[in-house]
């Protein structure tokens, strides 16, 4: 059995999460036994193919709706787990799941991979304000990373970040995908039917920001940006929650931009969120915090193509005006970017055209990759 751990599953939603989700949903549909080990989360979850093995939790605060996990003081969750038996562990965090994946691969004399997925530093100074505990914390997760067989990350931009931490090991690029697969003539039908369940004329530009509602994701600078011409005719639509929720809505008032902007809070059903990604123009996503957000390759897949930060990690993937529009650090530049595209939605469209075919790529495809690396790692490790 192959295990999958993360510190957040469905029904919480981000990035991470929604990997995890997606190498256990998609091993599973190759006929992989598969389960994955999360912390229990209060929300009704889904119905799964495969097995999910939740432990005690506790809210974080000035994170919701993230937890931290507590399995040592869960001792049905122990016991349950000590029976699993598998063939390799695969963990997305270094924390909690992170380290009963590290504790079941000694125990069982099993291969582990570890994914660095996320931009540590920047979570703790927010929540942290003493530079040496920072710093102890970060030694942890190296430590961590240091002790696992195989180390992944999702794109070649993440590895200076991994370095500046303090790990010098070998590191292997495997890819995330999407589940957004839909041929252009089904994505356009898709898109005239929502644009028209939103009212949206003809002339008015649809802009879109899935993601946590979190200050780091950019989404003061976006709203900055968008109060400099907010004369246009267009309107944004946020997808997500987070610790910033209230302070968004205090800004938008503050800007005057509550016509133009709409929150709709947590989206859960795929094939929903699909309709906005097939509806927007536009992508926005100044984000200098993430590495490589899936909500990228979502909007891509749907042929809506996204304007990033120049120099930023996540914005490797772009080819500015050929497969995404890449902006300075300057909100007065943002806007004058979103005006100008505004006016040329040919070049939008093209734009996103190849967005589709150079960042989209569908999950099937990188599980079959992620197999094979998967019995290339387990046949090595019985040879040793």
């Amino acid at each position: 059995m192959i295990g999958i751990f993360n510190d957040n599953f469905p029904p919480i939603l981000d990035g991470v999460a929604l990997t995890a989700k997606n190498y256990a949903d998609w091993l599973s549909k190759t006929g992989k036994e598969v389960c994955v080990v999360t912390p229990y989360a209060p929300e009704m979850p889904g119905a799964t193919a495969y097995p999910v093995y939740r432990y005690l939790s506790v809210g974080i605060p000035m994170r919701r709706p993230y937890r931290y996990g507590l399995p040592w003081m869960d001792p049905l969750f122990l016991r349950r787990f000590g029976q699993l038996r598998f063939e390799l562990v695969h963990a997305h965090c270094p924390f909690t799941s992170g380290t009963l994946a590290l504790k079941a691969a000694r125990k069982q004399r099993i291969p582990i991979v570890a994914t660095f997925h996320s931009k540590y530093r920047q979570d703790f100074e927010r929540a942290v304000p003493w530079e040496n505990v920072i710093d102890w914390e970060i030694k942890n997760i190296i430590r961590f990373y240091e002790q696992v067989d195989e180390v992944w990350i999702p794109q070649a931009a993440v590895e200076p970040t991994l370095r500046e931490y303090g790990y010098k090991g070998p590191v292997e690029v495997v890819e995330n995908g999407n589940d957004f697969v839909s041929p252009a003539p089904e994505i356009e039908r898709i898109r005239r039917k929502m644009r028209q369940e939103l009212g949206l004329n003809t002339d008015q530009t649809m802009l879109l920001f899935v993601g946590q509602h979190i200050w780091e994701k950019g989404i003061g600078f976006t709203l900055d940006a968008l109060a400099q011409i907010k004369q246009l005719p267009y309107r944004l639509y946020t997808i997500g929650t987070g610790y910033a929720v209230e302070g968004i809505k205090q800004k938008i008032r503050e800007l005057g931009l509550e016509k133009k902007v709409v929150m709709l809070g947590v989206i859960s059903n795929r094939d929903v969120l699909k309709r906005y990604y097939a509806a927007a123009d536009m992508f926005l996503f100044p984000s200098m915090y993430d590495n490589a957000p899936l909500v990228v390759r979502e909007a891509a897949a749907m042929h809506t193509p996204t304007i990033m930060m120049r120099n930023s990690t996540a914005s490797e993937v772009i080819r500015d005006n050929y497969n995404g529009f890449l902006v300075g650090n300057d909100t007065a530049e943002y806007a004058q970017s979103i005006r100008h595209l505004m006016e040329n939605p040919h070049l939008v469209h093209e734009v996103g055209n190849n967005a589709s075919s150079t960042i989209a790529r569908s999950w099937e495809s990188v599980v079959e990759e992620v197999t094979k690396r998967y019995e290339d790692i387990i046949r090595r490790y019985k040879q040793n």
